[in-house]
């Protein structure tokens, strides 16, 4: 048993939508964290609240609620805070580095643009030729072909066993289709996909 199956029951503020919820309901599930979820309509515009407002002023999903109130935003502040101790953050300290180095590269170069994009076309029906659609396409691919580079010769994208840092980047590159980028021309991202989602214990972003 891991160390965080130690931790006392969280309340996480989620969204069934939302990738970045989707990272810390996999680690949770994962580690078998007693979690009470608090499912927002982000369509309905719950996450800007007076109430949900005070718990996270940036008024975004993921927030996890610890004992004693004190709430933890951010997905990849919440997978390395509940990975701590665990096998899911190495212990060696290049690879720890390593695995905050693809967080960030999830963060900055992945999320802002297959993310987005897939939300513009799931939820205002943004069509593939808007040009600010292709311009960020452009870029999600250019993310890809960065994963795709790394990840030839590797199962994962740290040391040789499954981490948050794979945890960080599955959550948008597994439905990224349906932002429309087609990932057939990236096939160690597409052999990795599978790898990860074969990693027992493990749940689609479907499921609460």
């Amino acid at each position: 048993m891991t160390p965080s199956s130690f931790l006392p029951p969280v309340r996480l503020y989620d969204s069934l939508i939302s990738g970045n919820a989707y990272k810390c309901r996999l680690i949770l599930h994962k580690l078998g964290v007693p979690c009470e979820r608090v499912e927002l309509d982000i369509d309905r515009k719950e996450t800007r609240t007076p109430e949900f407002l005070a718990k996270n002023p940036n008024g975004r999903v993921p927030a996890l609620e610890l004992e004693g109130g004190v709430v933890l935003p951010e997905s990849n502040a919440i997978l390395w805070y509940l990975a701590e101790g665990t096998p899911y953050l190495p212990d060696d300290r290049l690879e720890r580095a390593q695995a905050l180095q693809w967080m960030f590269f999830e963060q900055y170069s992945h999320e802002p643009n297959i993310a987005v994009v897939r939300h513009w076309a799931l939820h205002h029906g943004s069509t593939t030729q808007e040009p600010s659609i292709v311009a960020k396409r452009a870029l999600g691919y250019d993310a890809l072909a960065v994963m795709d580079g790394h990840l030839r010769g590797r199962r994962f994208f740290v040391g040789d066993r499954l981490s948050i840092a794979d945890i960080a980047l599955y959550a948008y590159t597994h439905v990224a289709d349906e932002g429309g980028f087609d990932l057939s021309g990236y096939p160690a991202v597409l052999a990795w996909l599978d790898r990860v989602a074969a990693e027992d214990p493990h749940i689609p972003i479907t499921q609460a």
